[in-house]
């Protein structure tokens, strides 16, 4: 075999490759994947039918095959094979020569791989071992040529896919791939799982491996979105097709920070993208905030959601008016929660405590405060939509908040619109009369340029009975409009006060930065300033705004920067890592056991199990110890 031109090598193989796909980048679909396949046979098959023969040179570069030695077809030579694995090479523009003998155990066996991206990325080919079949002279021209996939690398997906091993005399053949991408990211909430998903589905050969604090993933998707709100959770399933790709890993039960440092996790993977939300609440900073009867937002949230930090929380439910501040999303969501008739509740996925505290609740009046007007609301009109219709309810706006807003909003956007002109649709609306006997409807409402400036507190000074407002006017207008305190003031009384401000993140490590005052992490694209190799996604990034799908696209930026930073040398891949194999002895070292996904899907046949008992989707376990005795931890 020292004797075959390079040349003749590598247009043999390129012959094989092209002929299948015609020159395209990727293949994809039912068609892309039979195209692999057959390519995977072409391509193993001919090292096999010219392993009886041996291809020998003459001085006009023609070839003839002489029996019992080594062959491989010249250039425009194509190997066809039949059943029995006898082969004959026809002559091409370049060389002849044929093989007769019986067949035997290839010596090499190039190999192409279906399925080695994420989800959404089927049929592409992988092709390194190709380079390996060849004359170590045609690796470069190989390299540069249009084959697809040919700079990534890959790995195996089962045993008939891989090389058969070689001869020792060949091995100085095989070329040495280069160190696969290990990134880390921190936090399996949708930033993170929208990080790894871009990065496994852009690199071929990047391993991704997930970290998370707790011992079940999806963060804000299981602990956030309201459980009423199925259909927005479906999104998990694509998060678990991520998570079960072959090059990627979850790691649950690892708080970054305490049990590994990111320094650490920096030295055991070539880049760490932090993506681990806000984990705290902003705060009021007025007078009796911290009365009996305050509760932030994302409290009472992680309450009814069986978020385990919040499992303690047992809210006061027994007053008849409850004051939200705040015009979010998030707002209208506890609004409806805590108005929602029981029989639509148990049938969701909200935990067993808070529908038994909710049963007990004598909640009839609900107000949504605001510093700003109508024209400035932060909540989206599904939400006001579901709110309006919400069975047993009935809605209480006051029509001169609305006086001079049809002018303003013809050159609003269309979504600012759309929901300014259903607010106003609503206040006009005469409110449905109430039959003789029947049971008084709940009610909620907007009120509209009021800012909170203390919590009054009872009689007795143990617990808030009502919330002193500023009354303001607007400076400005649109999205950039400011409320100014007119000086006039007036008290609402309530018995439940909710703050629904905002959500902040927390420093993670001391070695990261983190601004204090915005409650992010500087960034430029999500990379971190000032500490290469380190990148951020999500709230840790922007800030807690926007819905899922704006997290997922800042997460794609941030993926892309990492995949710019591999394809642009920013990121050093030559020394490999460790990844995991790092992590691991650390973890061991400090007697934290991870958690793995196959570990979360016991969980959550567990969860499914209880739900299934009780009517419902699942019933969410909230105690970690318990999550952990389940799995054997």
């Amino acid at each position: 075999m020292l004797g075959v031109s390079p040349v003749k090598s590598r247009i043999a193989v390129q012959r094989v490759v092209k002929k299948k796909l015609r020159f395209p980048r990727y293949t994809s679909g039912d068609k892309g994947e039979q195209a692999i396949s057959s390519i995977s046979d072409d391509a193993a098959s001919a090292p096999a039918r010219c392993s009886a023969s041996r291809l020998v040179g003459d001085k006009e570069g023609r070839g003839r095959a002489r029996e019992g030695a080594a062959a491989e077809p010249g250039p425009g030579d194509t190997c066809r094979g039949d059943r029995d694995g006898t082969g004959r090479s026809e002559r091409g523009s370049g060389g002849r020569g044929a093989a007769r003998t019986a067949p035997r155990r290839p010596v090499l066996h190039p190999w192409a791989v279906r399925g080695a991206g994420p989800p959404g990325a089927r049929g592409r080919v992988s092709v390194p071992a190709l380079w390996s079949s060849c004359h170590p002279a045609a690796v470069p021209d190989l390299r540069r040529s249009r084959l697809p996939g040919a700079v990534h690398k890959a790995r195996p997906r089962c045993a008939a896919l891989r090389p058969w091993p070689a001869r020792v005399g060949l091995r100085r053949w095989l070329s040495s791939p280069a160190p696969a991408p290990r990134v880390c990211v921190v936090g399996s909430g949708p930033a993170g799982f929208y990080t790894a998903q871009h990065i496994l589905k852009h690199h071929g050969g990047a391993l991704v491996d997930i970290y998370e604090k707790l011992p079940v993933p999806f963060g804000l998707v299981r602990f956030g979105v309201a459980p009423d709100h199925p259909e927005v959770k479906n999104v998990i399933n694509t998060f678990t097709q991520t998570a079960q790709s072959e090059r990627c890993a979850y790691y649950g039960n690892v708080t970054v920070g305490r049990d590994v440092t990111v320094p650490e996790l920096q030295r055991a993977y070539h880049a760490v993208v932090l993506s681990y939300g806000a984990e705290d609440n902003r705060v009021l900073g007025i007078p009796g905030e911290n009365l009996a009867g305050v509760y932030s937002a994302r409290a009472f949230v992680g309450w009814y959601n069986g978020l385990p930090e919040n499992q303690g929380l047992k809210p006061d439910l027994s007053c008849e008016t409850a004051l939200i501040l705040g015009h979010g999303n998030v707002a209208l969501d506890i609004a409806r929660i805590l108005l929602s008739p029981l029989q639509l509740l148990r049938k969701t996925d909200i935990t067993d405590s808070s529908l038994a505290a909710l049963a007990c609740s004598k909640v009839k009046r609900v107000w949504l405060v605001g510093r700003r007007g109508p024209l400035q609301v932060a909540f989206t009109i599904k939400e006001l939509r579901e709110m309006i219709n919400l069975p047993g309810a009935r809605a209480v706006l006051d029509p001169a908040d609305f006086t001079g807003l049809e002018s303003a909003v013809k050159d609003a956007p269309r979504p600012r619109k759309r929901l300014t002109e259903l607010m106003m649709k609503t206040a006009l609306e005469k409110p449905v009369e109430v039959a003789a006997g029947a049971a008084a409807p709940r009610e909620w409402g907007l009120k509209f340029q009021r800012s909170p400036q203390a919590v009054l507190p009872s009689a007795d000074g143990s617990r808030a009975r009502g919330v002193r407002m500023a009354l303001t006017r607007l400076q400005g207008s649109g999205d950039s409009a400011k409320a100014i305190p007119t000086g006039d003031v007036e008290e609402l009384e309530c018995g439940l006060v909710l703050s629904s401000i905002g959500y902040r993140s927390l420093p993670l490590d001391p070695a990261v930065p983190f601004d204090s005052q915005r409650g992010v992490i500087p960034n430029s694209s999500g990379r971190v300033e000032g500490v290469p190799g380190l990148y951020c996604s999500g709230w840790v990034k922007r800030g807690p705004t926007g819905v899922i799908i704006t997290t997922m696209n800042d997460s794609f930026d941030t993926a892309q920067s990492v995949l710019e930073d591999l394809q642009g040398g920013v990121l050093d891949v030559s020394p490999s890592r460790e990844g995991f194999g790092l992590v691991e002895s650390i973890l061991c070292s400090r007697g934290v056991r991870p958690v793995s996904f196959s570990d979360w899907q016991k969980i959550d046949a567990a969860e499914v199990a209880r739900g299934k008992a009780a009517g419902k989707p699942r019933e969410k376990i909230v105690d970690p110890a318990e999550m952990l005795q389940i799995i054997g931890h």
